[in-house]
């Protein structure tokens, strides 16, 4: 009676594979939290797997040179900061 039943179409989700579902999808805030997470060289497996498998790589691109221009541009400001704050001579 069940037998023609498709994973997901009983209501119930599809309860074969654990590994699918909204944690394994690639939002704006997961590329930005495993871009975050890779510049000081940590990574879940998980989230690794997960960026790989369904992940773009212009995504992932795109938010690491955004990364880096962020840090450049606040090394510059932190610099040019001190340099205006400190008495000279």
């Amino acid at each position: 009676m069940g037998d023609n039943i498709k994973p997901g179409e009983d209501g119930l989700g599809d309860q074969s594979d654990p590994e699918q579902g909204p944690e394994r999808t690639v939002t704006l805030l997961t590329v930005m939290a495993s871009v975050f997470a890779s510049f000081f060289g940590v990574q879940k497996d998980k989230n690794r797997r997960r960026d790989f498998e369904s992940g773009k790589f212009w995504h992932f691109f795109a938010a690491g040179l955004l990364f880096v221009l962020v840090f450049l541009l606040a090394v510059w400001g932190a610099v040019k900061y001190m340099l205006a704050t400190t008495p000279t001579g």
